[in-house]
């Protein structure tokens, strides 16, 4: 049966900001469902801008789907207001346009989609890929674009093509080609959003929106006050706190993500360092080195990042 168009809802439109891609606490084989509901609150407490359920950090590929929805209610319900964006990912288009429909029943900000992995599509597959599932959504899409995991290189001519889409809107930028960015930037047809790290500052200060921050789930805090400062320009006053960070940024992702982050987290006492098969915890040296690297000076005023 042929899809019926959905009917459009009160699109979000602001992807700036820092989210956080929301690791997925296990205790044992079991979502801990207490443990990411206080990690919402912490993150929200901090000022962040929204999280993202689901995505590659929260281990989205080893869950069920019905493992996906009962983390995204956690998180809605611990975030209090903040928007949510959910991760959705295959390499069937046929059963991600049914994963469409059933995400367009939840109260989502927009849902972030990769192009399908190990297929290797032409850009005009990529082109049919996207957008039969903007058709198919109520939300607004965010385009991850990150080769390096899904094999998949979009050129910026696709690209600028599927921001002609009214629900194409952001792209979390992995694709690591930096002329990529400055023209996606200069083209203002889609929103921005950092998806290394390591380019936040770089990105940011070009005129970059928004980030989607491993990382950030440590230091949440100071990751909010420098994307205020290079919000407002204040390139040279951020440049103190982004060095401050940087070697906290590298140590995220010395070995795979999640798990370094989560074995800081875990030493932090806020959650297991849990993972599923064929992820491994963290070597527990790195975790040392980032529990002992030196810590950004405290904010002046702790409600500044969530006031500014």
């Amino acid at each position: 049966m042929p899809l019926q168009n959905p009917t459009p809802t009160a699109a979000h439109t602001d992807f700036s900001g820092l989210w956080i891609p929301l690791v997925t606490p296990f205790d044992g084989n079991a979502i801990d469902h207490p443990a990411l509901a206080a990690l919402t609150t912490r993150m929200r407490n901090a000022g962040v801008a929204g999280f993202v359920a689901c995505g590659s950090t929260g281990e989205a590929a080893a869950l069920s789907h019905a493992e996906e929805d009962a983390a995204l209610a956690t998180i809605v319900q611990a975030a209090a207001g903040l928007p949510v964006v959910m991760g959705a990912s295959d390499c069937n288009l046929a059963r991600m346009l049914e994963r469409m429909q059933q995400l367009n029943q939840q109260p989502l900000a927009a849902v972030l989609v990769p192009p399908p992995s190990y297929i290797r599509p032409s850009q005009a597959g990529l082109m049919q890929w996207f957008t039969c599932l903007a058709d198919a959504s109520v939300h607004p899409l965010i385009i991850y674009d990150i080769p390096a995991r899904t094999g998949a290189v979009m050129a910026l001519e696709t690209l600028r093509e599927l921001a002609r889409h009214p629900r194409i809107v952001a792209i979390k930028d992995c694709g690591c080609d930096a002329n990529k960015t400055q023209a996606l930037i200069h083209d203002g047809q889609l929103q921005v959003m950092v998806g290394e790290d390591a380019q936040i500052f770089s990105t940011l200060a070009q005129g970059g929106h928004g980030v989607i921050a491993a990382s950030a789930h440590a230091h949440t805090g100071h990751f909010v006050e420098l994307l205020h400062l290079l919000a407002r320009g204040e390139v040279l006053c951020a440049q103190p706190l982004w060095q401050v960070l940087l070697p906290h940024i590298r140590c995220s992702f010395e070995e795979p993500n999640p798990a370094p982050i989560k074995g800081l987290l875990a030493h932090m006492g806020w959650m297991r360092p849990d993972l599923r098969a064929p992820m491994t915890p963290a070597s527990s040296d790195l975790v040392l080195r980032m529990s002992q690297l030196p810590m950004p000076s405290p904010l002046a005023d702790p409600t500044t990042a969530r006031r500014a």
